[in-house]
This record gives structure tokens, sequence and C-alpha cells, in this order.
């Protein structure tokens, strides 16, 4: 059977108040009903005030995803009684969105996939319900934060390419600074609308899936309803409009409510909020401070720095990590051993947003094993020492850490391993050549990777052949 999938992502725009009035819109973490006044509490005879930084980091959006940007569009009411929404309805665009139109690229199976953006428009967040066993409270800290709804075309054609697209949109959130972009803390949401239909016939009617909130959760939930609709069609069931939650422990979805349609909303124009125009001169101050987008950004990398492929969409993943790359590239001068250097030993001492080093630190330990003055081996032991709060200059700068140079040094580092080794020494003589890995890596450890390990292979080789080390 066909399965058609459109989604509707909530963008959390990162601004620092909410979307109609003065409250801070950094809720994540702060004592419950702590950012709150009379206008994002739905007080009667307040009125609200449209936050013009929401509306600047909602058109950097549409402008990155080649949407239309109406030059006039309108605010309405969407009516519903919930105990997360105090005024009763929600500040919304219905009738006329801020933008129409776009595409978001996307790795699919065959290649570069793109999905088309119906529209883009600005509204309000509720509340959050908090369930604690037989009873549900409310946190009202989240009502009026602002949030960009993106809606797409229903051209999806499976769950794993809706997770490759929520993937790659929050990409380009974060390259963009509209957004954090973090799931897991609500600042990007997702909902679907999933039709089955059996090859050649009418798609199905479609059921919508709310509130799932990582990628994983999107695949894993579209995946379950496609199976429930499926079964049901497959017994010669009518598959039932409505909405549906996802239990991601349970890897099920639940019924929440019959589907409503706009009539059930009541939309009418809201009267507090004259329309939104956008003049010819903001929307060009908007485009000229439009950060590089990541598509544009890896193309770059492929120009100028012969980075691409996985690696490259590995670094490009997260902003942070793309600008820690692209400062450890330049201050070494090599961009592919930093990229080597970011994606096999820097991510794994990771913590959070916090690189284990400085990126200028990083660009000059990889300049110095690429001249030479280090091992990878002494090298990334360094990065160890100094992740663990060592100074990097200090250790760079130790006699200690510095590489053995010269024929008697390794000499001498040969004698002693055979001497501590004897029985290894008497194995190689004896025709079990792999003794000789076993001896190059016992020497390395005692000198903690500061040998040239091929050199070093070929001086304790040369002593074993000599008579006297016949064992």
């Amino acid at each position: 059977m066909d399965i058609v999938i459109g989604l509707e992502v909530h963008v959390q725009l990162a601004t620092r108040s909410k979307l109609f009035c003065g409250c801070s819109a950094d809720y994540f973490g702060a004592p419950p009903n702590s950012l709150t006044c009379p206008v994002c509490l739905g007080y009667p005879g307040t009125l609200p005030l449209l936050n013009r930084r929401a509306v600047e980091l909602a058109l950097r959006l549409a402008l990155a995803l080649g949407a239309q940007v109406q030059t006039s569009s309108l605010f309405d009411r969407k009516s519903y009684f919930y105990p997360d929404l105090p005024k009763g309805y929600q500040i919304t665009q219905y009738r006329s969105p801020l933008a129409v139109g776009g595409t978001v690229s996307f790795p699919g199976e065959a290649g570069e996939e793109h999905l088309r953006i119906r529209e883009l428009h600005l509204e309000e967040d509720a509340g959050k319900l908090v369930h604690a066993g037989d009873r549900t409270l409310v946190d009202l800290n989240r009502a009026g934060v602002g949030l960009l709804e993106i809606v797409t075309e229903p051209e999806l054609r499976s769950p794993e390419a809706a997770r490759a697209f929520v993937r790659s949109l929050r990409t380009v959130l974060r390259h963009l600074r509209v957004s954090s972009g973090d799931m897991e803390k609500g600042a990007l949401r997702c909902d679907a609308n999933v039709s089955l239909a059996r090859a050649g016939e009418p798609l199905g009617s479609k059921t919508e899936i709310k509130n799932m909130n990582s990628a994983r959760a999107v695949e894993r939930a579209l995946a379950a309803e496609a199976a429930r609709q499926r079964e049901l069609l497959s017994r010669g069931e009518r598959v039932e409009r409505a909405t549906y939650g996802w239990d991601d422990a349970l890897g099920k979805v639940f019924l929440q409510r019959g589907k409503e349609d706009a009539e059930s909303y009541r939309y009418f124009p809201e009267p507090d909020l004259p329309p939104l125009d956008i003049g010819p001169e903001l929307l060009a101050r908007v485009r000229g401070e439009l950060p590089e987008t990541p598509q544009e950004r890896l193309e770059r990398w492929a120009r100028e720095l012969a980075v691409t492929g996985t690696d490259a969409q590995t670094l490009i993943a997260e902003p942070e990590r793309a600008d820690y790359f692209e400062e450890v590239a330049r201050v070494c001068g090599r961009p592919r051993q930093a990229a080597s250097w970011v994606l096999s030993e820097v991510l794994r001492l990771w913590r959070a947003k916090e690189p284990p080093l400085a990126p200028g630190e990083l660009g000059l330990l990889v300049r110095a094993v690429a001249q030479g003055e280090f091992s990878r081996t002494t090298a990334k032991e360094l990065l160890r020492q100094a992740a663990a709060g060592a100074s990097l200059q200090e250790l760079l700068n130790s006699e200690q850490m510095r590489p053995l140079k010269g024929s008697e040094p390794l000499r001498e580092l040969a004698q002693e391993t055979l001497l501590a080794h004897p029985q290894a020494a008497a194995d190689y003589r004896a025709g079990r050549t792999q003794a000789l890995g076993f001896l190059v890596g016992q020497a390395m450890k005692a000198v903690r990777g500061r040998a040239d390990a091929p050199q070093l292979h070929r001086v304790l080789k040369e002593l074993l052949e000599e008579d006297h080390w016949g064992g």
C-alpha cells in the first residue's frame, strides 16, 4: 500500500521575549508559572504587541527556503478550550500566512530529495500540562512563546524520509540561528498527517499524530500508524479521521480525540492586531543579514577545502561543530587533517556544547603532527591530557612529551624493550615473527607513543638479528 505523509513543524523562534508580550521566552527549567503576565495569561482588557524580532527570524527562514513572503498577512483567533490555553483561543495566521512556497532538501535513498513547503505562519504557543499521578498540573511559562509553523505538502512517501526531512530542517534552523532546534526541550515539535491507499486507488482518510519531539520518534510513530492503518484496510475496515498521540516508551499511538475541521475552531480575525505589512526595506535588510545556509557552506567546503561526502555531512550537522572545524582548518592550514581530527578524536571528548579544546589550540596540535614534531599517538595523548585540564602549550613544550628523534634514543629504547621481554625476543628468533609487533607495542607504551613506530620497528628488527640477542 502507498503511504502519503504531510508534516506540520512547530519551530520555537530564538527570541528573548514572547510573541505578544515582554515575558522571557527562556522557559526551559524555570520555576512553573514564573514567566507570565496579564497578556500571556489572557486577562480581560490586555492587548497583544507583536515581537519584531520574531518577524525578522521568520522572514530569515522564509527567504532561506525560497518561500514567497506576503507583503501583507493577517492574524486570526483559533478558539478551543483547554487548560493550557488560558485565553480560550490561540492567536495564529489562518487566512493569510506570512509566506508561501519554498523547499527543504534532505538526503534520500536515491540521492538528494526536495519537499515542497505549503506555507509558513506565525502563532503563539500554548502552555504545558504536567501529569502527576491522578492529577494534572498546568505550567503557563510557555504560553505565548513565538512559534513559526511550517506546513509541508503531503509528498513524503516513507517514515524514513520524514525523519531525514526533520533532521535536515533542524540543521537549517540552527545554522540560520532561527531556533535552537532542541527537540528534547520542545523547541522543535512535529505533527504528521498520514494516509494510506492500495496501489492505483484514491487515498483513504487521514489521521493526525501530535507533538512528536525527536526525529526518531517521527519515524517510529509514522511506521506504527502506517501499520495500524494497513491492518484495518486489509480487514476491509475504514480508517476514521482522528487525532492520535504517540507513546515513545510503548511504541504505540493512542487515540486523543476525533479529528476537528476548520469550522470546529471558529476562526475569526484577531481584532487587536493590525495586518502585518512587510515593506521592501525590511525584506532587503533581512536578506542582507542572511547567514550562510548549510548547503552553501557544503558547496564552499568542497570548492575551497576539498572536504566532501560523509565527513562534510557529519561536520555540518551542528553549527558549533562546523564553526569549530573551520577555525581548526584555518589555524593548521590543512583542512582534511583538521576534519579527521575533529571527527575521530574531538567528537569522542565533546561534552554537551563544550569542545574539549579551543579550536586554535587543536589547530596548533594538528599542524605540529603534520610537520613531524609529534606522532599522532603522542598528539592523541596530549589532547587527552589537555581535555582533562592540562595546559596544551605547557605539554607541547615539555621535554617528557617531545618525540624521540635520532638513532641513538631509539636504539636505547629498543634495547631496554628486548631486555624487559626476553621471551618475545626468543619467539621472534624461533620464527614467530608476530612477536615483533608485540615488542613494538610495548616500546611505544613505555614512551607513551613518543617514538616513530616504523623507525622503531626497523631498529628492533636489526637488534633481533644480531647474534647476542639470540636468547
